[in-house]
Formats: C-alpha cells, sequence, structure tokens
C-alpha cells in the first residue's frame, strides 16, 4: 500500500500538537516577513532623508531661514531634519540667556540633539527584538514539535506486531516537516536582523557625523 507524503498530507494528518507548532511558526514567519518589509522602506526612507536634508543644509545660506522652514512640519519630523531643529532650536534659546559661557551654549544643544538621536533610535530599535526572538526561538518550537511527534511514532509502534517502514516514516515525516518549518521562519529572521542591525550601525552613525560638523558650524557662530 502506497503512502502518501506530501507536505500537505503530512501537514493534515499530524497530531494536534504537531499541527499547534505548525501554526505558531507559520504565524511567526508571517510576522517576521511583514517586519522585514517594514523595516526595509523605513532603513531605505532614513537614507533617502539624509542625502536630501544634507544637501538642503549645505546649500543653505542662512541656518535660521533652514530652521523657519523645518520647523513648520512639525510634528512630522524625523531623521536629520528632526535633531537639526532639536539642536537649532536649544541654541537660539541658549543664546538669548546672558551669562552663559559658549560651552554650556554648545553643550545643551549637543544634549538636545543626543536626545533626538536616541528618539529616532528608540523608533528603528522597537521592531529588532522581535526579529531576534523569532530567529533565536523558531528552531526550538520546530525541534518540540518534531520530538513530540518522533515520540507518538514510536508510541504507536506499540500497537502492532511487526514494525516496518512504511509504519515509521508518515509520524517521522510529519515531525521534520515541524524542524523544516522552524528553519524557514528563523532563517530570514536572522539575516534581516543582521543586514538591519548593519543598516542601523550606518544610519546613526551619519547622524553622529552630521552632529559634529553642525556643533562645528555652531561654534564659530557663537564665539563671533
Amino acid at each position: 500500500m502506497s503512502t502518501d507524503l506530501s507536505i500537505v498530507h503530512l501537514i493534515t494528518g499530524a497530531s494536534f500538537v504537531v499541527q499547534l507548532v505548525m501554526l505558531v511558526l507559520l504565524l511567526a514567519s508571517i510576522v517576521s516577513w511583514s517586519l522585514i518589509f517594514s523595516f526595509r522602506s523605513q532603513v531605505k526612507s532614513a537614507k533617502k532623508g539624509i542625502l536630501s536634508f544634507e544637501d538642503e543644509f549645505w546649500s543653505a545660506e542662512d541656518l535660521t531661514k533652514l530652521y523657519s522652514k523645518v520647523s513648520e512640519k512639525n510634528p512630522q519630523l524625523k531623521g536629520l531634519e528632526k535633531i537639526f531643529e532639536s539642536g537649532f532650536k536649544e541654541f537660539l534659546k541658549l543664546r538669548k540667556k546672558e551669562k552663559l559661557e559658549p560651552a554650556d551654549i554648545l553643550d545643551g544643544s549637543q544634549r538636545a540633539m543626543k536626545v533626538a538621536i536616541d528618539r529616532e533610535l528608540e523608533v528603528f530599535e522597537a521592531r529588532l527584538p522581535t526579529l531576534a526572538t523569532v530567529g533565536s526561538v523558531s528552531p526550538y518550537i520546530g525541534l518540540f514539535g518534531t520530538v513530540w511527534g518522533i515520540m507518538n511514532s514510536f508510541q504507536s509502534l506499540g500497537n502492532v506486531h511487526q514494525a516496518t517502514l512504511a509504519l515509521v516514516a508518515p509520524g517521522i515525516a510529519e515531525a521534520l516537516v515541524a524542524t523544516a518549518m522552524g528553519l524557514f521562519a528563523a532563517i530570514p529572521a536572522v539575516i534581516a536582523y543582521n543586514r538591519f542591525s548593519s543598516d542601523l550601525e550606518r544610519v546613526f552613525g551619519r547622524y553622529e557625523i552630521f552632529v559634529e560638523e553642525f556643533l562645528a558650524i555652531l561654534r564659530r557662530q557663537v564665539n563671533s
């Protein structure tokens, strides 16, 4: 008698626990891929925003006019625009105060931009732990389904007088599908996590470079 070992048959014929494991892994994979596409779009938008604002910033003749233009976009500001707006706003506010040393004005502006960077980082990093969790936990969930399925296969052998490969193969195959689904969910999540972590380092490295360059300009202004 032939045994149907197609993927669909193995999934529908699996035990309830193994099917539940497969469902969890399928949901984890869907969440992971949705985060991957969303994060990819977010990083792409951030990189585009860096290039766009840097061109606008370095071509501006008057930073006060640029600040006024950027401030009109609140509260939709993000990226370098938000960092610039936070730093220059604090700079203008502190510069109006009397008895403040230039170093204190620059420190206040730098702290404001640091806070803006940290808030931007929070938005980006909020999704990374989910990818890390899917990547690290999914193989173990799949392994649990495999162990459970194999255990059930061997338990069923106790009810027959003669064990054959035809009796064991379907149960083991069902169990191994759970491992395959665990790897299917984990591998893209791990690759995406590493890729996006690297992208974030480059993006926020550009932010920090901009802050240093901007502070150099403010330092010349406050000392003039």
